[in-house]
């Protein structure tokens, strides 16, 4: 099915919540295409360019959730080039950002708006896998040992305190489920979707100011959490702030984003590859101990407690162990970051379907 392309003008004026998902009664089923959404448009073109959005099935679709009434909508998002990192005179730029390094992506879907409590506690909740504390790739959590949402609501708002290892393992049990190869977005590929053709600081611009229409963050977000009391910082309920011009909600703030590489503060440097490069995913190791490694990852957008500078297009942040400070249990949870409350995750969906050792590479533990 052909989808008629529609103006990024005409995106920017639909109802965001509309464009999520959630509960949806007689949801359509996994795959078929929901209402038309604005095509991406690659800022280059390279090797991996590929098809155009909106073109054959390279289509905005919804996914069902199986055994629910939940559905989440995913973007295509064209193949092409881009400059990724940010120059030298950007306003709060870091080290870790540069130098800049040109990249060639290959098409994708990519989630619209970030993972939500709902979709999330479906995998929590699935009797047919087991719990376990450690993860094994069929295992799933057990059971949280405090109350993860940390009062900040739960029914559309974005999943939280995850670790990247188990937003990993959410993504493989939801390919389990659904058929189709889900994962976290690569950090190359992360970057691309976020600047949506810009090369400015946010999608929207340079100025922080331009921020508060399309992001939820530390000047912005604050609400009351209980009766009687005052507002305070906190998450929002995804996609109530407008999309970027590829149609993706909350890329800057709300909560920071998993992304599946593992932190290098050099990645950029030519000793990492030439440039360009093609797809760069620098896979997380292994430790002394033959175990997946916990930190550091890499976390992208910003989020509801940030500020401005830290949900720039091209801003990282490393994970460590102190986001896990209040955990009681001895060893620590692999699967919860108490200190966690500002990441969550969003998916993608690869159009070329990856060999089993590609497919290796992401879900691998």
């Amino acid at each position: 099915m052909r989808l008629e392309i529609q103006t990024t003008a005409l995106l920017l004026s639909l109802v965001p919540l509309a464009a999520c998902g959630g509960a949806q009664p007689g949801a359509a089923k996994p795959g078929a295409a929901t209402a038309p959404t604005a095509p991406a448009k690659p800022v280059g073109q390279g090797a991996d360019a590929g098809p155009k959005p909106g073109t054959g099935e390279f289509v905005a679709y919804r996914q069902a959730m199986p055994g629910s009434d939940l559905a989440f909508d995913l973007v295509p998002i064209g193949g092409g080039s881009f400059t990724m990192g940010s120059p030298a005179n950007e306003a709060g730029r870091q080290e870790q950002e540069g130098p800049q390094v040109e990249v060639q992506i290959a098409p994708f879907w990519m989630g619209k708006c970030e993972v939500t409590w709902g979709e999330y506690d479906l995998w929590n909740t699935d009797t047919e896998r087991p719990q376990s504390k450690k993860p094994d790739g069929v295992a799933r959590p057990t059971p949280a040992y405090m109350e993860m949402t940390f009062n900040m609501g739960r029914d559309g708002f974005p999943a939280i305190c995850m670790s990247q290892i188990a937003a990993r393992q959410y993504c493989k049990w939801l390919s389990d489920k659904t058929g189709r190869f889900y994962r976290l977005p690569t950090e190359a590929e992360w970057e691309y979707a976020c600047r949506a053709g810009t090369k400015t600081a946010y999608s929207v611009g340079d100025d922080p100011k331009l921020l508060d229409p399309i992001a939820w963050f530390q000047a912005n977000s604050a609400r009351v959490l209980e009766t009687g009391t005052d507002p305070v910082p906190a998450y929002h309920k995804v996609g109530t702030k407008a999309p970027n011009p590829w149609g993706l909600f909350d890329m800057h703030g709300n909560v920071a984003e998993w992304v599946a590489d593992h932190y290098l503060a050099d990645a950029y440097l030519a000793s990492n590859g030439a440039s360009p490069r093609s797809n760069p995913y620098f896979a997380p190791p292994r430790d002394d101990r033959d175990r997946p490694v916990r930190f550091p990852h890499v976390a992208r957008g910003g989020s509801w407690r940030d500020e401005p500078a830290q949900l720039r297009s091209a801003a990282r942040l490393s994970s460590e162990p102190a986001w896990n400070a209040r955990d009681p249990q001895i060893p620590k949870s692999w699967w919860y970051l108490t200190e966690g409350q500002h990441m969550g995750f969003r998916i993608v969906r690869p159009l070329q379907e990856p060999s089993p050792e590609e497919r290796a590479r992401f879900e691998q533990l």
